[in-house]
């Protein structure tokens, strides 16, 4: 333990000295998590819209103050010629259009089934299946309480469906996002950092002079990574105040699971740190590795899309991704403050994952050293 305390103080001692590092450690996750909270959303607002109303009755209008009433849309063009919309929609001005035909208040009066026109910029597929059932559900809106109230048009047979809304009542996309972000910045400060602090001893030629020594590999190992162990719970703990000063995100889990969890899974994310120094020998090398690693395992584990809604190669995939199974427990102890059962067999697969992954790295720095 003596050699080890020496150990662990050298490496904080570097770690305050570097001043590069330090902006790194504590300030960039403060950036990253609010940044990212805010940005990283499938919301869309103020969605710039384009009406072409040939109808001109009181009807029609009626349904384009609909749109004009709702949050979701800004009104960029009125033009009767639709060309002129298609245009601006070219020139990506608007991202919909909204085409009313002629005759529109007589084919309703007739009892007709007038049809309203939606053209949807698809360039991005998501954000237009999202703007296309924004406008029907105002349409469909529009159609049972317009026609009720102007044409006396009673509804037969109509079903209510109460609903409510667990765990995110408000449907705050941030509240959903925030837990993974959390679990997106100790990975990065447990897997880059803890890489690039070894492969630099290398760098430096003092790898050789440590192997040397009466310092066992254990001591050595433990003492290169406890550091950044502890740097990245105190960010994962400053991260939580910030979800809840900032955010408004309370935890309903047990606190000291959450701590728990992030203890056993970080020790994961030092082990790749690990791995990937032993089979590099420059910083530079180290970073480009595991960049590389980070960027799969964070696009497949869940954080932007639901696994379940992935392809069966890449649900498969994800059992070899440790940022899935800490991603889904985070979300499950701060959201619905799920208890230790309802996570166990996340917490089991982040503990055989951290064994294994730390094993090996131990067996290849061993071999290399």
């Amino acid at each position: 333990m003596r050699v080890i305390r020496f150990i662990i103080e050298k490496e904080f001692k570097q770690i305050f000295r570097n001043r590069m590092m330090l902006p790194i450690i504590f300030v960039m996750p403060v950036f990253q998590l609010l940044i990212l909270s805010y940005a990283a959303t499938f919301e869309i607002n103020e969605i710039r819209l384009g009406i072409s109303d040939a109808d001109q009755s009181s009807h029609s209008r009626a349904m384009v103050a609909k749109f004009k009433g709702s949050n979701f849309y800004t009104i960029s063009y009125e033009d009767a010629n639709l060309e002129k919309l298609k245009k601006q929609m070219q020139e990506g001005n608007i991202q919909q259009i909204i085409r009313i035909p002629t005759h529109f208040e007589k084919d309703l009066l007739k009892g007709l089934k007038p049809e309203v026109q939606l053209i949807t910029d698809a360039v991005n597929g998501s954000a237009a299946g999202l703007m296309n059932a924004y406008s029907q559900q105002i349409i469909l809106e529009y159609q049972r309480q317009e026609l009720q109230q102007q044409l006396g048009i009673k509804q037969v047979g109509g079903i209510e469906t109460p609903y409510q809304f667990w765990y995110n009542p408000e449907l705050d996309y941030k509240t959903y996002m925030v837990p993974g972000i959390l679990v997106l910045l100790v990975t990065m400060i447990g897997a880059f950092l803890s890489g690039m602090n070894i492969v630099r001893e290398k760098e430096i030629g003092t790898i050789e002079q440590l192997n040397v020594t009466p310092i066992r590999k254990h001591e050595f190992i433990i003492g290169k990574l406890f550091p950044f162990w502890l740097i990245a719970l105190f960010d994962l703990a400053f991260g939580l105040v910030l979800a809840r000063w900032v955010f408004g995100i309370h935890i309903l889990g047990n606190l000291g699971l959450v701590f728990g969890a992030a203890s056993i899974y970080l020790l994961a994310i030092l082990g790749i740190g690990l791995f990937i120094s032993t089979i590099t020998d420059t910083q530079q090398q180290a970073m480009f590795l595991a960049w590389f690693f980070m960027v799969v395992f964070i696009m497949l584990s869940g954080l932007f899309t639901p696994t379940e809604s992935m392809p069966a190669w890449a649900q498969n995939l994800n059992y070899l991704n440790p940022i899935t199974y800490f991603i889904r427990f985070m979300r499950q102890v701060m959201m619905k403050g799920s208890g230790f059962m309802d996570v166990v067999d996340e917490l089991r697969n982040i503990l055989i994952y951290a064994v294994s992954i730390l094993s090996l790295s131990v067996w290849r720095y061993r071999k290399t050293s």
